[in-house]
C-alpha cells in the first residue's frame, strides 16, 4: 500500500481529529433534539429502556406489558445510562426526552467515523486515513442513524473496531500484533453480540474466511490470540445471556433467533422484502456523498485486488454484501457496517492514481451522482408540500438555498477531483452533506415546520393541558393511534383498546384521558356514561409516520 504500517500509525496531530469531530457535530446536531420519536423502531427501543429505569429490572426487556425478546440488552443499557446521566445533570422530564436516548447512537456514529480513519492508517497515507473518516462521517445513512435511538450506529462502530484490528492482524503476516489490538477485536465482538447478536461477528468471520482462502492458510489469525480473546468475549457476553435464559426459561433465545433472525432470513419480514441488487441501488442514495467516489474508484480497485490491503478491504465488503443481498428482508441500514471499507477503498484507489499523475479525467458520472441527492431532496419539498408541511416562502427559500449550496459544493468537488486535488474534493463533498442535512432534519422534519409528523407529541401535550395541574399523572387509553411513540410520550400503562373498551376505561375512574380517532368517536360517545363527565378537550390532526395516512384524533378527558 502507499504507507508502511509503522509510519502511518504515528499520531497525526490534534487538528485533523478536532476538525473531524467539529464537522460531525455540525452535520448531525441539526434535528438531533427537535425530531420527534420516529415510529416505530426508535420509540420501541426508547420505551423498553424507559421501563428498565421505571422498574429497576436491567435483565428482562419489556415493551408495555409484553416481553421484547428480539435484541440483546446492550442498547437498552446504553440508553438507560444516558438518561440517568441526563437526570443527574438536571434535564427536566429526562425520561421522556427522546434525544437523551439518542446519545449512544450519536457517540457511536462519531466513533465509526474515527475508527474508519484508524482502520485506514496502515492502508493509505495519514491524510488519506482522515479523508476516509470524513467520507464515512458524511454519508447520509450514518447521519440518519446518529439521530435515531436504535442499535445500528453502535453495531457499525463495533464492526469498524473489529475490522481495524483484523486488518492489522492480516497485514502483520503472522507476526504478533500488540495485545491491545487483539483485546480490542474481542471486546468489540462481545459488545456487538450484546447489542445485536451475531451481526457484528458475521462481518469479520466472513472476511477472515475469504482472506484465509486467498492466503491458503488461516495461520495469520493466531495473531489475534483466539483462546484468551474468546474468554474475554465470553466475560462480556455470558452473564446477561445466562440470566435472561434463566428468567425466560429459554424463550428469549427461541424468539430472538427462531422468530426474529431466522424470520428475516426465511422471508421478507414485516413487509420489508426485496430482490437481490436493491442494496447496490440504495447505496447511491444512502451512501451519498461517499457513493460517487466509490463508483469512480471501482475499476482501479478491481485492478489492484491482489494487493494485501485491497484484498482485506474487499474481503470486508464483498462476502457480507452478498449475504445481505441474498437475505429476503432488506433494510437500508443493514449494509452500513460495510461502508467504511468502501470509504477506504475509494481513497486508496484515488490517492494512488493522483500520486501516479493520472487523476480521473472522465468525471461526468461522478458529477451526476454528486448532484443526485441535492436534486432529489430539493424536489421533495414542493412535491410533499401540503402533505407534510405548508409550502410557505421561508420554507421554499430554505429549500432553494440548501439545494443551491449543495449543488455548488458538488461542482467544486468535481472540479477538484479532475485537477487531482483529492483533499479538496473530499472536503467539498463532505461539506455538501451539511445543507442537505440541515434542510431535511433541521427544517423540514422539525415539528415547527411539519407538525403532522409530531402527532404523538401533540396528543400528549394536548392531554396534559386539558387535565391541568390537578391531575399530574393521568391514566391513558387509545383507540386508533397505537404507535409506540404515544406510549413513550404518555405512560407505560397506556391501554390500547376499541371504542367500547375506551368508554369503559373512562367510566371507571376520574383523571383519565382517551385518544379516539374521528371514525371511532360516534361509537365511543354512544357507549359513555353521561354521568361520568367526559368531555372532548381537543382535536389533533397529523400523519402516521408508517404509511403516511392522515389521522384526526379527539382528546377526551375526565378530570
Amino acid at each position: 500500500m502507499s504507507a508502511p504500517t509503522g509510519s502511518a500509525e504515528r499520531r497525526g496531530g490534534f487538528a485533523p481529529a478536532a476538525g473531524l469531530l467539529l464537522f460531525l457535530l455540525a452535520l448531525w446536531l441539526p434535528g438531533f433534539t427537535s425530531l420527534p420519536p420516529m415510529d416505530r423502531d426508535e420509540p420501541r427501543f426508547a420505551q423498553a429502556s424507559k421501563q428498565m429505569l421505571e422498574t429497576g429490572d436491567y435483565v428482562a426487556i419489556r415493551f408495555g406489558g409484553e416481553a421484547r425478546n428480539k435484541k440483546p440488552v446492550g442498547i437498552y443499557w446504553l440508553q438507560a445510562a444516558a438518561v440517568r446521566a441526563g437526570e443527574a445533570l438536571g434535564v427536566d422530564d429526562a425520561r421522556r426526552r427522546i434525544w437523551l436516548y439518542r446519545v449512544p447512537s450519536l457517540l457511536a456514529a462519531v466513533a465509526t467515523a474515527f475508527l474508519t480513519a484508524w482502520t485506514a492508517l496502515p492502508l493509505v497515507s495519514r491524510r488519506g486515513a482522515w479523508l476516509s473518516g470524513f467520507l464515512m462521517g458524511s454519508t447520509l445513512l450514518l447521519g440518519v442513524e446518529a439521530r435515531l435511538a436504535t442499535t445500528d450506529a453502535v453495531v457499525a462502530a463495533t464492526v469498524a473496531a473489529g475490522m481495524g484490528a483484523l486488518g492489522r492482524a492480516w497485514l502483520a503476516r503472522g507476526r504478533p500484533v500488540p495485545p491491545g489490538t487483539a483485546a480490542l477485536f474481542w471486546a468489540a465482538m462481545g459488545v456487538g453480540i450484546l447489542v445485536k447478536g451475531p451481526i457484528t461477528p458475521l462481518v469479520p468471520a466472513l472476511a477472515a474466511l475469504a482472506l484465509s482462502v486467498f492466503a491458503r492458510s488461516g495461520a495469520w489469525l493466531r495473531a489475534l490470540r483466539p483462546l484468551p480473546g474468546l474468554l474475554l468475549c465470553l466475560i462480556v457476553v455470558a452473564p446477561w445471556f445466562v440470566l435472561i435464559l434463566l428468567r425466560t426459561h429459554g424463550a428469549f433465545l427461541s424468539e430472538a433467533v427462531g422468530h426474529d433472525m431466522l424470520g428475516k432470513v426465511a422471508g421478507g419480514q414485516e413487509m420489508h422484502g426485496a430482490p437481490p441488487g436493491v442494496y447496490l441501488v440504495a447505496f447511491l442514495l444512502s451512501g451519498w456523498p461517499l457513493a460517487p467516489f466509490a463508483v469512480l474508484a471501482a475499476p482501479a480497485v478491481w485492478r489492484r485486488r491482489a494487493e494485501p490491503g485491497i484484498a482485506f478491504l474487499l474481503a470486508w465488503l464483498v462476502p457480507s454484501w452478498i449475504v445481505y443481498e441474498a437475505v429476503p428482508t432488506k433494510l437500508f441500514h443493514y449494509t452500513m457496517p460495510l461502508y467504511p471499507a468502501l470509504a477506504i477503498l475509494a481513497v486508496a484507489a484515488l490517492e494512488r492514481a493522483i500520486a501516479a499523475g493520472t487523476p480521473p479525467r472522465r468525471v461526468w458520472p461522478f458529477a451526476a451522482l454528486m448532484a443526485l441527492v441535492p436534486v432529489l431532496v430539493g424536489a421533495a419539498v414542493p412535491a410533499l408540500g401540503g402533505r407534510l408541511w405548508a409550502l410557505t416562502w421561508p420554507v421554499a427559500a430554505g429549500a432553494v438555498l440548501a439545494t443551491a449550496c449543495a449543488l455548488a459544493l458538488a461542482a467544486v468537488s468535481t472540479l477538484a477531483l479532475k485537477r487531482g486535488n483529492l483533499t479538496a474534493a473530499v472536503a467539498a463533498a463532505a461539506a455538501a452533506a451539511a445543507p442537505v442535512a440541515a434542510l431535511a432534519f433541521g427544517l423540514m422534519l422539525s415539528p415547527a415546520v411539519a407538525p403532522g409528523v409530531a402527532l404523538s407529541g401533540r396528543l400528549a401535550a394536548a392531554a396534559r393541558d386539558a387535565v391541568g395541574a390537578s391531575c399530574p399523572a393521568p391514566a391513558y387509553a387509545t383507540v386508533s393511534d397505537r404507535e409506540p411513540s404515544l406510549m413513550f410520550l404518555t405512560d407505560t400503562g397506556l391501554l390500547m383498546t376499541d371504542p367500547l373498551g375506551a368508554a369503559r376505561f373512562m367510566d371507571d375512574a376520574p383523571c383519565r384521558v382517551a385518544f379516539v380517532a374521528a371514525r371511532d368517536e360516534p361509537a365511543f360517545a354512544a357507549a359513555l356514561d353521561p354521568a361520568a363527565g367526559v368531555t372532548r378537550a381537543a382535536g389533533v390532526d397529523g400523519l402516521a409516520l408508517n404509511g403516511g395516512r392522515p389521522l384526526a384524533i379527539g382528546v377526551y378527558v375526565r378530570r
